[in-house]
């Protein structure tokens, strides 16, 4: 629900090795291939009188078997080097690779200690704030909702303590759920209370939250996506650093519709390895993490089928921009939902 604390990385070790030109490999090659090339020369051309390639009577055998004594260790210098050569650079690869890892591991250990500090930095502050206010919006809607349930317990008390005129009467339970009494939800606050307030600040956020947690299906929707983003924020996961590709609102309309494969593929958007890689590890990992990802795309899967009866291309586009929905688009391109 927040931006990851900035975090400097030095990226040195992911460059790609510049070429360093001719290697030492490369220039004994040159110089054993010179030095037999010309023992070579001296032993057929000046210790032999006449060259073997000049003599009227040589076979073609003999012709074949000279050529390979001449030009064979050549080739066999050269598969050496290239050899050599290819060792060197996988050892270099080796330890670029050692250098990424230790220093995502230093970020990884260095986040894990500042979540462990007595200060906590500003943007961690915003999310304990954001996730307490959400907490006290709940605990009101909870208390109204217990406050009407107590008002109409009142009269039904006296009216048992009168005397009943058949008292093998069964009774009839026609009470309405308070929550089933309230309003459906605004459409622009159902997709404001998805992406959540942005800051502590955000009185338009909180307001459209309160409301969108009043009706009990958007309430069920926001509590599972919230733990997921909380849970994905462990990990350093944060939906505003994520930048999928976009889907027409034709597509999310066809997916809500019940169709898979290719076609809805594209909803899967989501490029970033390092996050679909933390959490497809998680999934493996973590049972509670798991259940609560299943829970999530479930309600999800739920509420696009009834929202996208009614809802315009433009409702669509700003939903597919919520956080609530690139958690769906993540999670759902790790458990496979878009194939």
């Amino acid at each position: 629900m927040a931006k990851k604390p900035d975090n400097q990385t030095n990226l040195g070790v992911y460059d790609t090795p510049k070429n360093q030109g001719m290697s030492a490999i490369e220039v004994i090659a040159i110089a054993l291939s010179a030095l037999w090339l010309l023992g070579s020369a001296v032993f057929f051309l000046g210790m032999g009188g006449t060259s073997v390639f000049e003599a009227e009577n040589r076979d073609t055998l003999q012709f074949v078997m000279t050529l390979l004594a001449v030009f064979l260790p050549v080739a066999v210098i050269w598969v050496a080097a290239s050899a050599a050569r290819s060792a060197r650079i996988v050892r270099e690869e080796s330890r670029r690779l050692q250098a990424a890892i230790d220093a995502m591991r230093q970020t990884y250990v260095a986040d894990r200690q500042a979540h462990g500090i007595a200060k906590q930095p500003e943007v961690e502050k915003k999310l304990d704030e954001i996730a307490q206010a959400a907490k006290q919006t709940e605990t009101a809607v909870a208390t109204f909702a217990s406050s009407r349930e107590k008002a109409g317990a009142a009269p039904a008390r006296a009216a048992e303590s009168k005397p009943s005129v058949d008292m093998d009467q069964p009774a009839l339970q026609l009470g309405t759920p308070p929550e089933d009494l309230e309003p459906p939800v605004d459409r622009a606050d159902f997709i404001r209370a998805l992406n959540f307030p942005e800051t502590a600040e955000d009185q338009e956020g909180f307001t459209a939250l309160r409301r969108a947690l009043k009706d009990r299906k958007a309430a069920g929707l926001i509590q599972a996506s919230q733990d997921v983003l909380t849970l994905l924020s462990q990990d350093g996961i944060y939906m505003d650093d994520l930048r999928p590709d976009r889907a027409k609102p034709d597509i999310w309309r066809r997916f809500a519709q019940g169709e898979r494969g290719a076609a809805v593929a594209v909803l899967g958007g989501i490029r970033d390895r390092s996050a679909l890689a933390l959490a497809a590890g998680r999934m493996r990992s973590d049972a509670i993490f798991r259940d609560a990802v299943h829970h999530f795309l479930r309600k999800f899967d739920t509420m696009l089928s009834e929202f996208e009866q009614d809802a315009t291309d433009e409702d669509i586009s700003e939903l597919s921009n919520t956080r609530t929905a690139r958690a769906f688009m993540l999670m759902g391109r790790v458990t496979g939902m878009f194939s």
